[in-house]
């Protein structure tokens, strides 16, 4: 392949010119031309393996292009964030966030490597002060108090600053990583899954951060409250096409479905469908926040003509959940539950029943835990102690966070999923799978050989055919497309039976339950209440506090 043309620009911005990424006979993506400005958050979306990462990776130049130009400002800083957790094992935390500016970094070095030479010489006391104005001119002698503050507001404490990155856990690692990321504000900013393995406060503190930054932000996540707190635009990998519309993934999903509804509507007047479309434009901008981010947004949505919303070409999975009978008054009765792993406590003394209307999300400092509770209640693992008992009306369904055992096999998708149904003919299972998007000759493909996100939807049609009334969901986003994860999320807002999940999707916590039961060493804490309300509750955080010691 041929190398990217790099050039420099007389603004600041980049800018995408013919691009074309080609991996042997297969396009991913071509006759790409885009334009990226400060100010603006820029949230890619597209399904699984349509490029996504390799977009953030060929603008960064770890991949170079088959055709095409990437055109960046004259001396406009670019900033990646890391995946490669062990790189910087041979550094400190302090020096591994300051050395993501590597231009300060490279000053730095050779500045202490002068001060340091036992023969001192007029030469190096003229190139020290050269580099002592650089230094300065890049605010070097904040460096690392504006490193420390960064890895503070990232969850890492102070006295983690001057250890090793090899003896930092992974979690702590990402945290780091997305330090030196941010450290030093650069001018154009790279994010592939950023949120990965970050605790919903620490989630909190980037989406502030990043909605208030003043340059440019290109961002890959599977996460649509994040996407929505900091996308001013959408950038849309599709069928080879990338796309760029203004506004936010919730902007991106309900204009595309709005417009796939009037297009469908064939008798209605073009007038009427303009009218309609304005009016949801007028609506969705009065409900933005007050950041930087979203008021930029804004002014651009109210600036939007109507013609750049256009319907979804996306096929969004068919997930129906039709419950055989309605949960009767005893659905779940937990008395006194106890689980813990290797010796250590994951939780003890849970005691709760569940009720009518119920949609309860699980939470825990550790995952381990809404894992093992699961595990209990269908019968996977013992408890430690305690017991728990289901209603008779009840049947539940539950999707593990490992579902690997299900798939070592050597049967095809219909011989798998007819493991689990009554009526096993080939035109009703094919039904099912059709719905879960597997077509044609995809149907006899083996059960082995699925990617992570084919083995959710054969796991959730695997629910379908059981007609349950409860819902037991171990981390129901994982793996999955934006567009599974909508098309779930939709369905169990408006299923009628009971939820029991865990789920690092804050927007499918939020919009799915009303109970939140954390689980901790020393007991629950279980509030009827929303997401939001529950992790900003000062009370709440104090009872917190008290149950993890």
């Amino acid at each position: 392949m041929k190398g990217p043309i790099t050039q420099k620009i007389a603004s600041s911005m980049i800018k995408v010119n013919n691009l074309q990424v080609q991996f042997g006979k297969r396009v991913l993506f071509q006759d790409v031309n885009l334009t990226f400005t400060p100010g603006n958050c820029y949230g890619i979306i597209g399904a699984n393996g349509a490029g996504k990462s390799t977009l953030l990776r060929v603008l960064a130049g770890e991949i170079d292009p088959s055709r095409g130009t990437i055109v960046f400002g004259p001396g406009e800083r670019l900033s990646v964030l890391e995946q490669d957790h062990f790189k910087f094992d041979a550094f400190t935390v302090l020096d591994t966030v300051m050395m993501g500016h590597d231009k300060l970094w490279a000053v730095k070095h050779e500045k202490d490597a002068i001060y340091m030479k036992a023969d001192f010489t007029d030469a190096d006391g003229m190139r020290a002060a050269e580099l002592e104005e650089q230094f300065a001119e890049m605010e070097g002698w904040n460096a690392e108090s504006d490193a420390a503050a960064l890895l503070s507001g990232l969850g890492v404490k102070e006295d983690q600053h001057y250890i090793l990155m090899a003896d930092m856990g992974a979690k702590e690692k990402v945290r780091v990583l997305l330090a030196r990321a941010l450290f030093g504000k650069p001018d154009n900013l790279l994010l592939d899954e950023p949120t990965n393995d970050l605790d919903v406060d620490t989630v909190m503190w980037l989406e502030n951060y990043l909605a208030e930054y003043e340059n440019t932000v290109l961002v890959v996540s599977h996460d649509r409250r994040f996407l929505d707190s900091v996308s001013t635009h959408t950038i849309d990998i599709d069928f080879n096409k990338i796309q760029q519309y203004a506004g936010n993934y919730s902007f991106w999903y309900e204009s595309s479905q709005l417009a796939l509804r009037q297009q469908q509507m064939q008798n209605k007047k073009a007038e009427d469908k303009r009218k309609e479309l304005e009016e949801f434009i007028r609506r969705f901008s009065a409900n933005v926040a007050k950041s930087r981010q979203a008021t930029s947004r804004r002014k651009m949505l109210e600036k939007l003509n109507v013609d750049d919303i256009q319907p979804s070409s996306r096929r969004y999975p068919g997930i129906i959940f039709t419950p055989d009978r309605e949960p009767g008054n005893t659905i779940l009765e937990v008395a006194g539950l106890s689980a813990s792993v290797d010796g250590e406590i994951l939780f003890k003394d849970v005691n709760f029943n569940v009720e009518k209307g119920d949609k309860i999300c699980f939470v825990s400092k550790d995952a381990r835990a809404m894992t093992a509770f699961f595990e209990i209640i269908s019968d996977v693992r013992k408890a430690d102690e305690g017991t728990f008992n289901w209603g008779i009306t009840i049947t539940p369904a539950y999707l593990p966070l490992d579902n690997n055992e299900f798939f070592n096999t050597d049967l095809n998708l219909v011989e798998w999923l007819g493991q689990f149904s009554e009526d096993t003919s080939e035109s009703y299972i094919r039904g099912f799978l059709g719905k879960m998007l597997f077509s044609g000759e995809e149907i006899y493909k083996k059960a082995s050989v699925l990617s992570g996100g084919e083995k959710m939807r054969c796991m959730i049609a695997r629910m379908m055919l059981k007609n349950a009334n409860v819902m037991v969901l171990d981390s129901p986003a994982n793996h999955l497309d934006l567009e599974s994860i909508q098309a779930f999320n939709n369905t169990l807002m408006g299923f009628k039976g009971n939820i029991l999940m865990a789920s690092h999707d804050r927007e499918f916590i939020q919009t799915v339950c009303n109970r939140i039961i954390e689980l901790t060493p020393n007991g629950i804490i279980d509030k009827m209440t929303d997401y939001e309300s529950y992790v900003t509750d000062p009370l709440v955080k104090e009872q917190r506090e008290r149950l993890y010691r």
